[in-house]
């Protein structure tokens, strides 16, 4: 069985794993620091799709 990794950074994820919300699906990050990481890249794909 494939271990389960982080959405941002490909560490192994444990049970203190955290959701969060990407382009309208749900993934899994190992910390706050890469939900955090993730909501910002999130938030500038998006601002850039907003300017095209």
């Amino acid at each position: 069985m494939n271990p389960k990794t982080c959405a941002a950074c490909d560490c192994e994820l444990d049970q203190q794993s955290i959701k969060v919300k990407l382009g309208g699906k749900a993934v899994e990050v190992c910390c706050e620091e890469c939900a955090t990481a993730l909501g910002e890249a999130e938030a500038a794909r998006t601002s850039a799709k907003a300017e095209k």
